[in-house]
């Protein structure tokens, strides 16, 4: 899938933190994530589960020539010339994690909203404007709870985040890992506009029928995707194109696949 001039590669990945495995198997691969990340060759990417710091996994994997970075996930992440934008959503005992947003141009207007819906999941949204091709688009990247209703509430905060801070006629794309497990978000982001983004269906002519759409990428778990958590919600763009990869080496680096989009303007 190779992208023209004219359009936008967007990619969203939840990291799992940059560890895999538990006891003593467990073992670090923000090395290969950075690796992983630079080959998907996106403008922006939205990444979640990301640490700025953890105490304790630091000292684990402090020795060694591949160890715990200096710096904060989403800045060791990004690739030459990226710029990194990085908000907190949860604190835990050794640490925290939380939403980054990696992007080819420069970054203006940052936000961070709680969108927590009970005190045992903290989430939140962050929302980066930037420029592209003579406009300011919104990217808002999400990480939704593990409930139906929680994740219906806070579906309904992107709605209100959209509503209050995204002037009419500028492009929004919403992405990340919306733990959607029933297929039941794309009516509640369909009150304001905002469409999923599928892989266009091709007809024999080998041309995408207008309205017609192939079925959502899965994502999760990454060794047999089977459920399509990681998705792309837009509002002023349209979606020419998505893929997952896949393999062994990806389903090593996380419990979830990246899904990369391509858009353009409608």
């Amino acid at each position: 899938m190779k992208p023209l001039a004219s359009t936008l590669r967007v990619a969203t990945y939840n990291i799992h933190k940059g560890v895999r495995g538990i006891g003593p198997r467990k073992r670090l691969e923000i090395h290969n994530l950075e690796r992983g990340v630079a080959s998907l060759g996106a403008d922006v990417v939205m990444l979640q589960e990301v640490r700025l710091f953890h105490h304790r996994e630091a000292r684990r994997f402090a020795h060694g020539p591949e160890s715990w970075p200096s710096q904060g996930q989403a800045e060791f992440l990004a690739p030459d010339g990226f710029h990194s934008v990085y908000r907190t959503n949860a604190v835990t005992r050794h640490g925290e994690h939380g939403n980054a947003l990696l992007c080819r141009w420069p970054v203006g207007a940052v936000g961070h909203h709680d969108v927590s819906d009970h005190r045992f999941e903290q989430r939140g949204l962050l929302h980066v404007t930037f420029n592209w091709a003579g406009t300011t688009l919104h990217a808002v990247v999400a990480h939704f709870g593990l409930m139906h209703t929680s994740r219906v509430r806070q579906a309904q905060s992107v709605l209100d985040l959209i509503e209050r801070e995204v002037p009419t006629g500028e492009p929004v794309i919403v992405g990340g890992d919306f733990n959607d497990w029933g297929e039941k978000l794309d009516p509640v982001f369909g009150q304001q506009g905002l469409i999923r983004a599928h892989v266009p269906a091709r007809g024999t002519g080998g041309e995408a029928p207008a309205q017609a759409f192939g079925k959502p990428l899965s994502t999760f778990p990454s060794r047999v995707p089977v459920f399509a958590l990681d998705r792309f919600y837009t509002r002023g763009l349209r979606c020419v194109g998505a893929q997952v990869p896949r393999g062994l080496s990806w389903a090593r680096l996380s419990d979830h696949l990246p899904l990369v989009a391509e858009f353009e303007s409608p």
